[in-house]
């Protein structure tokens, strides 16, 4: 193989979820592609990190500070779901079956992958419990990590580190999300019954 085309397919599988065939038909299609096209391609993906960031809030994408959910007044801030990737707020919102807040950990423990307790945002969920306690009285921390073993190891951890703090209810999503199961997988009525069954 081509060289060139072999480092290119190198490139492209440093993706998750691409392997050396997924590679290979992304890049054949990018040859087939008119210049200006990928010159666009090539801005978007190299201004990335200027215009896409985190939430300052739930730490969602944002290009503005706050995503476009933590600025919509009309969601309830009595309520957090806690999820461990962006993608997982991105499936919620598109099923629209949430209309509280998010707060996104950034992963899920697993201590063979090295992520510990410090590498999630928990400190910054603590910070956020501790604003919009006085402002709303009472306050739902659901626990939406993903049904696997870091998940619910994470969501164990969550639920003991936040249990001494006087003022919230902490819930897990219901099992209508099999195990093993991703959030962004899920179809939106598998999703709405976890949440309606959450406990």
């Amino acid at each position: 193989m081509d060289p060139v085309f072999q480092s290119l397919i190198d490139i492209i599988r440093k993706l998750p979820g691409i392997g050396p065939r997924h590679a290979t038909r992304i890049i054949l299609s990018l040859i087939d592609k008119p210049q200006p096209e990928l010159n666009e391609l090539a801005d978007a993906i190299r201004d990335l990190k200027q215009r896409v960031q985190q939430c300052s809030e739930c730490f969602n994408l944002s290009s503005d500070g706050l995503c476009l959910v933590c600025r919509d007044r009309r969601r309830d801030s009595r309520s957090i779901l806690v999820v461990e990737k962006v993608t997982d707020v991105e499936s919620l919102e598109r099923a629209r079956v949430w209309q509280g807040l998010y707060h996104v950990l950034g992963g899920a423990i697993s201590p063979i992958d090295g992520v510990g307790p410090e590498h999630l945002r928990l400190n910054e969920l603590v910070a956020r419990i501790d604003r919009y306690l006085p402002e709303v009285g009472s306050l739902e921390i659901v626990l939406a990590t993903n049904p696997t073993a870091s998940g619910e190891m994470t969501a164990k951890y969550i639920r003991n580190y936040l249990m001494k703090i006087p003022g919230i209810r902490i819930t897990r999503l219901a099992r209508g999300l099999a195990t093993g199961t991703h959030l962004e997988y899920a179809d939106e009525i598998t999703l709405k019954y976890a949440l309606d069954q959450r406990k």
